[in-house]
């Protein structure tokens, strides 16, 4: 029985490595094709894709509707949840409080928040670049029942849970090298509302609103024509993380407005730390992670700036060149891990442009 059993471990090991080396084969394809061979990979033979791409290019703004083999569908908005794209929605946030003379960006959160005052606590800088020191998240107990559920892992984490988690740690090191963390934008969503005395849900719905005029950018509340939205409380501390759905035409205006230095965006487009945290295989897509400002990633060596997003059933990219003025939007209804994601199709499609 037990040599049996151990028979049976070595074949799981065996197949697991050899799904790890045939996705690697897999991958290894995919930086000669095409964006277009790309995307019709994709999409091929799955009828439930939708992925809507946004261009603009030499002043002019368009999108197409893709679905099944890349065909193109008749040009609809679709409602799409960007998840970490939300992030940059923060981050502008945080500037404008900044530029109020609300927080002060070398300030420690303790500043701001009720925290103990037995710890050492990041910067707000630092939490902006992901490199205060905190973990992508953190375990609590809502999270069993959200995996067993099949639910988005971050519901029902409270903020008085994430509160708590902050007053348990201490970040005592000088410096730390960059970690991404939906924690720590966590962290910024409860910062804001306690400079502005709101919810994160008003502040930002107000935001998209009323200083941007993006009438579609919201914080999800599961309306939308795509379905498989994520579920989310209204006291979720993960809102500023990833909550925001949008449509193409929204996000091509939000776009627009880093290509023309929006006095909301132009601070967070500038380098506020070093990180080198290109990867392998990013490196391989001709994707860079060199520099990073608050929240968007800088590819100094393509003069690209860029963020990305994914959930559960979605997947996002925005990424442009300030310099040249072109600029590139995929909102996909298919899964991060699903195929070849938004991120290498944006980074494909606006290199092709560039070049």
């Amino acid at each position: 029985m037990l040599i049996a059993f151990f028979a049976f471990v070595g074949v799981v090991g065996i197949l697991i490595l050899g799904l790890s080396l045939y996705g690697k084969y897999q991958l290894s394809k995919v930086p000669a094709l095409s964006f277009e061979k790309a995307l019709e990979y994709t999409t091929k033979n799955n009828d439930d894709a939708v992925i809507t791409v946004g261009i603009i290019r030499d002043g002019h703004i368009s999108y197409t509707v893709y679905g099944e083999n890349g065909k193109e569908l008749p040009q609809k908005l679709h409602t799409y949840e960007i998840g970490s794209l939300t992030k940059t929605f923060t981050a502008a946030l945080i500037n404008m409080a900044i530029s109020e003379g609300k927080i002060d960006i070398d300030s420690t959160i303790d500043t701001y928040l009720p925290l103990s005052d037995r710890n050492e606590y990041p910067t707000i800088r630092e939490l902006l670049t992901h490199t205060s020191g905190y973990k992508g998240y953190y375990f609590e107990y809502p999270m069993i029942s959200n995996f067993f559920g099949g639910r988005n892992d971050f519901f029902g984490i409270t903020k008085e849970m994430v509160l708590n988690k902050l007053s348990d740690l201490s970040m005592d090191k000088e410096s730390y090298g960059f970690t991404y963390s939906n924690f720590g934008y966590a962290v910024l969503g409860l910062l804001l509302e306690a400079v502005y005395d709101a919810d994160y849900t008003t502040l930002v719905n107000e935001f998209a609103v009323s200083k941007l005029g993006l009438t579609s950018t919201k914080i999800s509340d599961k309306s939308g024509n795509l379905g498989n939205y994520w579920d989310w409380k209204d006291n979720d501390a993960y809102l500023s993380a990833g909550a925001i759905t949008s449509n193409i035409s929204d996000m091509l205006f939000y776009t627009q407005m880093q290509l023309e230095e929006n006095s909301y965006f132009a601070e967070c487009h500038n380098s506020l730390e070093t990180i080198n945290a290109t990867t392998e295989d990013y490196k391989a897509m001709d994707i860079r992670m060199d520099e990073i400002g608050m929240s968007w990633i800088i590819d100094s060596e393509n003069g690209i700036i860029w963020h990305n997003g994914g959930t559960g059933n979605y997947n996002s990219y925005l990424g442009f060149n300030p310099e040249t003025g072109t600029a590139v939007v995929i909102l996909s209804n298919l899964s991060p891990n699903y195929r070849i994601p938004a991120t290498v199709l944006g980074a494909k499609l606006l290199m092709e442009l560039e070049n």
